[in-house]
C-alpha cells in the first residue's frame, strides 16, 4: 500500500470512528487504539507534506496561529423566526395551517430550539468548504478554521450515501453543560470573569483567534435545516434523517405529529425534560413537514405561514436573600446587586441578580432574609421578580436601603432629575470608573487597541503603571513584560496597538474619552458640527443644542466635562502624544453630497449590505446617522422587519420611508444581485 493509500484509508477510518463516538455515542474501538491510529496518520502526513488536507482528522486539534474573520454574504439570508410564549397561539397556528391547506392532511415536525450560535455549513462534493455565522442575517463571519475543530461536525461525509454535490446545512453551535462548567471553574481559578451562560460562552469561543483554544473548550453542534436546489425528499423530517446517515449530528428528540394533541404533548414533555439534556434549549420549533405544503402556505410580510417557535417560560426558583452589595460602573452608576442562596436555573447555579436601581429596590420592599422569586429573563440574565411576603417572620433582617456614598471611593452619590440611577460624580479617581473608562477607551469602536482587555487593564492599574488613558501612551514593552502572564510578544503587540491608535479619526477619539451620554453616533455628530476638540471644548449651551439630536442633557454633560480641570489636563496630554483632534477634510473618493444635511434613521434587515456598511455609505454621501425618529428626521431607511414602533412614529410625523433599492438609486450605487430569501429556524 502506498503512503497516499495508507493516509486516505486512515483518514476514512478515523472519520468513521469520530462519527461513532461524537454523533452516535457508540465507539467501536478503545481510546488507545484511536490515538495510535491518529499518531500513525500524523507521522505519515508529516513525512508526506504534499498530501496535506485541511479536512484531515489530524487538523481538528486547531492551530496556535491567530486568524482574522472575513465577512461572507449568505447565498440565502439567515433571518430569524418570530417567537410566542402562548400555547393558545400554537393552537391558532395549527388551525391556520389546516385552513390554508383546505382540509388536506398534514404533519407537524416538532424540534427542540437549541440555545447557541447559529451556523451555516457549506459542503461541496462531500467536503466541508466553509462555515459562516449568522451575523446580521445577510452576511456573517467565516469561522471555518474554528468549526473544523468541533468533533461532531463532519469534515468529509460518509461515502456512497448519495448526498447532493452542493448543499448547505444550518444548525446551532453549542457548549454542553459539562464543558461550560469546566470552563467556568478554570476561569474562576484564574480569577477571570465567568461566562453568564453556555450561549455566551459558545459565541465567545467560536470567535477566538486561536483555534487550538477553540478545540480545547469542547464545542458541539446540532444541525436542523437542509438547503439545496434539489432536496432529496419532500419531508423536512425525512431530509434530516438522511443527513444523519451522511454523518451529521441531528437531534433524536424530533417528532412528527399528526394532531394538535400530539404537538401539545411534545411541548409539555420537553418543558420539563429539557432540564436533563446535556445542552441548553429555550423552546420548540414547529414546522409543517411537507416542503411542497410549505410552498403552498407561503409567507406573510415577515414570517412563514408554515412555522412557529414556542418559547418556554422562564424557569423560576424561591431562595433566601443573604445580602445586597453595590457595584460601580464605568460611568459611575451604582447598581445594587442581590446575593442569595444558590439555586439552579436553566442548568446553571445562580447566586446573584441585579436589582437595577433604588426605585426597583423600594418597589420590592426588600429585607435581608426575605424569600425571593428568581428567574432568568430570556433564559440569560437572573432577576428577582417578587418577594414571598407570607414567609416573613420576626427574625427578618433590616430593610434594604440604597447607599448614599460611593462604595469604592466614598464620594457622596448624586441623582440627576428624571433619572432612576444614583451615580458617583468622582470620574477622575474612583477606581472602577477609571478602569472602566480605560477599557472603553481601548475598545474596538473607540481607539481599537488589541490586547488590552479588562484583565490586562487590572494588572496595569494594580501595578500603578496607568491611572488614566493618557498613561497608556507612556507604556513600554519592558514594563508590561514584568506583569503576570504577559510575555514579550504580547507586550510588543500592545505597544504597537497603542502607537497605531494615534491614527484613529477625531470622531472616534471624541467617543473614546468617555463624555457622559456621548455615544458613538453622538460623537460623530459633534465632531462634524464643531470640527475640532478646541471648538467643541469652548462651545456654549446654545451652540450645542443647535446640533441635531443634541438636547440640553447631552449639552450640559459636554460643558461639565470640559469644565473639569482634570479632564482638560487629560485632553491636553492626549493632544501632546499625537492623537487626532480635528476632522480630516478629505472625503472618500466614492462619496458625494447626495445626502448632504439629511438626518437618516436606519431600521430593519437588508439584503445587499449590512447595517454598518449602510451607515458608512450614509456618511460617505454627506448624510447623518441618527438613532431615533423626530420631526427633524429627513427619512427612514427601512429594510425587512422594521420595528413596528418606529414605523408607526414615522407615519404619525409624516416622515418618508425609503426602501433599499430606492436608497441605492439615491446615492448612485449599483444594486447587487442576491440569492433567494429563505428563513433560518
Amino acid at each position: 500500500m502506498t503512503a497516499k493509500e495508507q493516509i486516505e484509508s486512515l483518514r476514512e477510518e478515523l472519520n468513521r470512528h469520530n462519527y461513532n463516538y461524537y454523533v452516535l455515542n457508540s465507539p467501536t474501538i478503545s481510546d488507545y487504539e484511536f490515538d495510535t491510529k491518529m499518531r500513525l496518520l500524523q507521522d505519515l502526513e508529516k513525512a508526506n507534506p504534499d498530501l496535506f488536507d485541511p479536512n484531515s482528522p489530524t487538523q481538528r486539534v486547531g492551530s496556535d496561529l491567530t486568524n482574522t474573520f472575513v465577512s461572507v454574504t449568505h447565498a440565502r439570508p439567515m433571518l430569524s423566526l418570530a417567537n410566542t410564549y402562548s400555547q393558545a397561539e400554537v393552537e391558532d397556528f395549527y388551525r391556520r395551517v389546516a385552513q390554508g391547506l383546505q382540509g388536506e392532511p398534514f404533519e407537524i415536525c416538532c424540534e427542540l430550539k437549541f440555545d447557541g450560535l447559529s451556523i451555516s455549513l457549506i459542503y461541496h462534493e462531500g467536503r466541508l468548504v466553509r462555515a459562516v455565522t449568522r451575523g446580521d442575517g445577510v452576511q456573517g463571519d467565516d469561522v471555518t478554521a474554528n468549526v473544523r475543530t468541533i468533533q461532531s461536525v463532519p469534515l468529509v461525509l460518509m461515502p456512497g450515501l448519495n448526498w447532493p454535490s452542493d448543499f448547505e446545512i444550518r444548525g446551532e453551535i453549542l457548549l454542553p453543560w459539562t464543558s461550560f462548567e469546566r470552563l467556568n471553574k478554570e476561569r474562576e481559578a484564574a480569577e477571570e470573569p465567568l461566562f453568564a451562560n453556555p450561549r455566551n460562552a459558545a459565541s465567545g469561543t467560536l470567535k477566538l483567534q486561536n483555534s487550538a483554544e477553540v478545540a480545547r473548550r469542547g464545542l458541539d453542534a446540532y444541525l436542523y435545516y437542509l438547503l439545496c436546489d434539489d432536496l432529496p425528499a419532500d419531508g423536512h423530517y425525512e431530509n434530516l434523517q438522511l443527513a444523519r446517515k451522511w454523518g451529521f449530528k441531528i437531534s433524536e428528540s424530533m417528532r412528527k405529529c399528526q394532531t394538535l394533541e400530539q404537538v401539545m404533548e411534545f411541548i409539555n414533555y420537553w418543558d420539563v425534560e429539557r432540564k436533563n439534556l446535556p445542552v441548553a434549549t429555550d423552546g420548540v420549533v414547529l414546522k409543517v413537514n411537507s416542503v411542497s405544503q410549505q410552498e403552498r402556505l407561503g409567507y406573510t410580510a415577515k414570517v412563514p405561514r408554515w412555522a412557529i417557535a414556542y418559547k418556554f417560560k422562564a424557569e423560576q426558583a424561591l431562595t433566601r436573600l443573604a445580602s445586597v452589595s453595590f457595584q460601580v460602573g464605568r460611568q459611575g452608576t451604582v447598581t445594587p446587586v442581590a446575593n442569595f442562596d444558590a439555586v439552579q436555573l436553566s442548568g446553571t447555579m445562580v447566586r446573584r441578580a441585579t436589582l437595577h436601581n433604588a426605585d426597583f429596590v423600594e418597589k420590592l420592599d426588600l429585607h435581608i432574609g426575605d424569600m425571593v422569586y428568581v428567574e432568568k429573563g430570556g433564559e440569560i440574565i437572573p432577576k428577582i421578580t417578587a418577594v414571598d411576603t407570607d414567609s416573613r417572620d420576626a427574625s427578618l433582617g433590616e430593610k434594604v436601603q440604597m447607599v448614599t456614598r460611593c462604595p469604592e471611593c466614598g464620594t457622596p452619590l448624586v441623582r440627576e432629575e428624571g433619572e432612576a440611577a444614583w451615580y458617583c460624580p468622582n470620574d477622575t479617581t474612583c477606581p472602577p470608573q477609571v478602569k472602566g473608562r480605560i477599557e472603553h477607551f481601548v475598545s474596538r469602536k473607540a481607539m481599537n487597541i488589541d490586547g488590552l482587555g479588562g484583565e490586562t487593564i487590572d494588572l496595569l492599574y494594580n501595578a500603578r503603571l496607568i491611572r488614566d488613558v493618557a498613561d497608556l501612551y507612556q507604556l513600554r514593552a519592558a514594563d508590561i513584560c514584568r506583569l503576570e502572564r504577559m510575555g514579550q510578544k504580547s507586550a510588543a503587540n500592545i505597544v504597537h496597538g497603542i502607537e497605531d491608535s494615534k491614527k484613529v479619526p477625531f470622531e472616534r477619539v471624541l467617543f473614546a474619552i468617555g463624555i457622559r451620554f456621548v455615544g458613538e453616533t453622538t460623537a460623530k455628530m459633534l465632531a462634524r458640527a464643531f470640527g475640532s476638540m478646541d471648538a467643541l471644548s469652548s462651545a456654549t449651551m446654545e451652540q450645542l443644542v443647535q446640533v441635531d439630536e443634541i438636547g440640553e442633557k447631552i449639552a450640559a454633560s459636554v460643558i461639565r466635562f470640559f469644565g473639569n480641570e482634570v479632564n482638560r489636563m487629560l485632553v491636553e496630554r492626549l493632544r501632546a502624544v499625537g492623537l487626532q483632534f480635528e476632522v480630516q477634510d478629505k472625503q472618500q473618493e466614492t462619496g458625494s453630497d447626495a445626502l448632504k444635511g439629511k438626518s437618516i434613521v436606519i431600521s430593519g434587515v437588508f439584503k445587499h449590505h449590512s447595517r454598518d456598511e449602510y451607515k458608512a455609505l450614509i456618511e460617505q454621501h454627506g448624510g447623518i446617522n441618527v438613532s431615533s425618529i423626530s420631526a427633524k428626521t429627513s427619512f427612514v431607511f427601512a429594510g425587512e422587519n422594521m420595528g413596528p414602533a418606529k414605523l408607526e412614529k414615522a407615519r404619525q410625523l409624516g416622515i418618508p420611508i425609503v426602501g433599499e433599492t430606492e436608497f441605492l438609486q439615491m446615492i448612485g450605487e449599483p444594486i447587487p444581485q442576491s440569492g433567494e430569501l429563505l428563513l433560518l429556524f
